[in-house]
């Protein structure tokens, strides 16, 4: 199973390891020349405060995420789910995880960075602000249009059963092939009616308690091959998994209350 995961907009400072080395990350030949011209340009934009915080959409108390930007290839490095920080990776807690667990992460998460394409869970990266909908003057392209063919192919070479949990956002820079063996993890609710209702903090929330949970199972998680047996691994640690259809899992939290 590979986990695909959204990256945060927050990111924690510092790091101890060397600076990114793009050619280490995951799916290196397949996503380096995109790779390049991502961060080239990212580091372009960084060159230009004021063009680069109109683009970014960073207000005078954010300045240090251009700083981030413009030392993109040679700030230190930490792995990507101890730098991304946000309500999924806070629920997740990966910092407290034993090193068993850790190393389920990194073999079989994968985040979906705009900066980056496809990165492992423990892949060493900078910290730096990029969103999926930015706008980069220098690289001539959106970064959907860039990304979308390129985390499309790196998906199709992948023969493990993919667990989606990315935003709409994310989830276009690297499309699921239609061959796939996949299903999209939505998390909901339901209110006072007995309605079903999709959820947007706890969603994230939700996402994260459930990743952490599969980590720390890693000898059993490890095995799941699909809908049918994720399903199974849920009942058994007291998750309810509801498949409404062969694309979609829903993964029930009772008593959340949706962000108005």
């Amino acid at each position: 199973m590979l986990i695909l995961l959204p990256p945060s907009e927050t990111k924690r400072d510092g790091g101890t390891g060397k600076p990114v080395n793009l050619t280490r990350l995951l799916g290196a030949k397949q996503q380096e020349d995109a790779r390049t011209r991502v961060t080239e340009a990212v580091v372009d934009l960084a060159q230009n405060p004021t063009a680069c915080a109109a683009a970014l959409g960073l207000s005078p108390r954010q300045s240090a995420e251009i700083a981030h930007n413009a030392a993109l290839m040679t700030s230190p490095t930490m792995p990507a789910v101890d730098r991304f920080t946000g309500v999924l990776f806070d629920a997740l807690n990966a910092s407290t995880l034993p090193d068993e667990a850790r190393e389920f992460l990194g073999a079989h998460t994968a985040i979906q960075s705009a900066c980056f394409g496809l990165i492992g869970g423990l892949d060493p990266i900078p910290a730096y602000r990029l969103s999926f909908d930015s706008r980069l003057p220098s690289l001539g392209s959106s970064l959907k249009r860039l990304w979308a063919p390129v985390g499309e192919n790196v998906l199709a070479g992948v023969d493990d059963f993919l667990l989606d949990m990315r935003s709409e956002g994310y989830a276009a820079l690297a499309p699921l092939p239609p061959t796939s063996s996949a299903t999209y993890l939505r998390v909901v609710t339901t209110d006072s009616n007995g309605q079903t209702r999709a959820l947007n903090h706890f969603n994230k929330k939700g996402k994260g308690e459930f990743l952490r949970a599969l980590a720390l199972d890693s000898p059993h998680s490890s095995g799941i091959a699909s809908v049918d047996d994720l399903c199974g691994w849920g009942v058994e640690h007291g998750f309810t998994l509801v498949t409404s259809s062969g694309a979609e899992t829903r993964l029930l939290v009772a008593n959340a209350l949706p962000e108005n």
